[in-house]
């Protein structure tokens, strides 16, 4: 079981630890019983603190983890703790320091590491709220169930912006006069599309019936929304592996795939920055002026083509290739073919060694897309795809890839026949069903060696 509050938790230390020896930092130079310590003291003085700080974490931690009304309860919270590490160091101070530690001196550093805090995290929620206002890197929510229960999960996303939601409202058939309520369960499809909405949160009773529980996830999986189901009784699945948390609430994920988890995600996004940054400088550094001049030379336009694609959770981004094909009107709706005439004469070797892909790394870079995953479509094939292929949107789960499983098994180019993009949407499936990090290292291995990998490649 995957539970975000233990992913936060940690994450909330390392900040803690992180002020608190910024603050200690900024004693050493401004206090007197710091700057006349000797290395082998100071170190001790540093150890001392972290270890109270550590202690007053694990007591109040869950209890200070997360927020259900305004920011001045987590000043309460932050007070709280602060007040349990002095008593801590005052204690530990008294036990392992022979000398006597000034009073003062206490006084001073909790009060700074109080005031330090508080400005931290103010800023750090203002920064958050606006980044949510305005859509940045946030899942836009939905919750089906107007009760107790959505009403706490509704606090919880709204208040601790660090989750990463942004609560749209409710929809239930009730008859309340609510603001957050916007709309029936009849009218879910459009209300997804209408508020592009990424995540569906489950609190109704009603869903506890398999059968309808069934429906709901066929009709998610279909339009590519994210669904999690709330147990009104947050103890009865703890055992299961597929629960999930959102706050300190337990949700059961009936959708997961590996990349679900933070640390699946973490270790694939740092080696999507690692290598994106090395081709940067020092593939493209040098490759980008030569090709400037061939593009240039051989065709009239740009040297780059932009063109917008579905990426993760249905959003749109510009997708950036260097263009290989001549300027036409028609370059978003109709798919290169065998013997394009739009293709220009340095285009056609751009297409074969993939080189005209390149500048997706910098898509990489600003985590649009993924070194590996499904490929971007074009929007039109989105909307003309996802109507013809059952749950063609749930390849949309995780970000595009430069590369991709599909595309070493030779399932590339044109799909000019419904069944080549269902070869392609199966085995994306299989991908982001079965992901691990040595199976992403096998397929670029793929992608330059392989055969399969330059076919259909035109």
């Amino acid at each position: 079981m995957r539970l975000q509050e233990t992913e936060l938790r940690f994450f909330y230390l390392a900040i803690d630890l992180i002020i608190l020896n910024f603050t200690i930092g900024i004693m050493y130079f401004t206090s007197p019983v710091l700057s006349q310590l000797d290395s082998h003291e100071l170190s001790l003085y540093f150890l001392l603190f972290s270890l109270s700080e550590f202690i007053a974490y694990s007591l109040l931690s869950r209890r200070n983890l997360y927020l259900h009304d305004s920011f001045t309860n987590r000043v309460k919270r932050i007070s709280s703790r602060v007040l349990i590490f002095g008593i801590t160091a005052f204690i530990l101070f008294n036990l392992f320091i022979e000398s006597n530690l000034s009073l003062r001196f206490l006084v001073e550093c909790i009060t700074l590491l109080y005031v330090t805090k508080v400005i931290f995290y103010f800023f750090l929620y203002t920064y958050l709220k606006i980044r949510r206002r305005n859509g940045l890197y946030v899942h836009k929510a939905l919750i089906i169930g107007y009760n107790e229960m959505g009403f706490l999960l509704r606090d919880l996303l709204e208040n601790n912006p660090m989750l990463g939601y942004d609560f749209v409202g409710f929809v239930a058939d009730v008859s309340e006069e609510d603001k957050d309520h916007i709309g029936h369960i009849n009218e879910l499809k459009q209300l997804v599309a209408d508020n592009e909405i990424d995540f569906i949160f489950v609190t109704l009773s009603a869903y506890n019936d398999l059968k309808k529980s069934k429906e709901l996830l066929a009709i998610c999986n279909k339009i590519g929304v994210r669904l999690r189901f709330v147990p009104e009784n947050q103890y009865w699945l703890r055992s299961s592996k597929n629960l999930e948390s959102v706050g300190s609430l337990v949700v059961f994920n009936p959708q997961e795939i590996p990349l679900d988890g933070l640390k699946s995600r973490f270790m694939k996004r740092v080696f999507d920055i690692v290598f994106s940054s090395f081709v940067i400088v020092f593939v493209i550094s040098w490759l980008f002026p030569i090709l400037f001049v061939l593009i240039k030379l051989t065709s009239k336009g740009p040297v780059f083509f932009l063109q917008k694609r579905t990426g993760i959770n249905n959003r749109t981004f510009k997708c950036l290739k260097f263009r290989s094909m001549t300027v036409s009107k028609d370059a978003d709706e109709k798919q290169a073919t065998k013997g394009d005439v739009r293709i220009t004469s340095i285009g056609g070797f751009l297409r074969k060694s993939n080189l005209d892909e390149f500048p997706q790394f910098f898509n990489v870079f600003l985590g649009q897309m993924s070194i590996v995953g499904p490929r971007p479509h074009m929007l039109k094939h989105t909307d003309q795809y996802s109507e013809l292929i059952d749950y063609y949107k749930v390849r949309h789960y995780i970000k595009p890839g430069i590369t991709g499983w599909a595309q070493v098994n030779g399932y590339r180019g044109e799909t000019d026949e419904l069944w080549k993009m269902e070869k392609r949407v199966e085995y994306d499936m299989y991908y982001l069903e079965n992901w691990n990090f040595f199976w992403d290292l096998r397929i670029i291995m793929d992608t330059v060696v392989s055969k399969k990998a330059h076919k259909n490649a035109y």
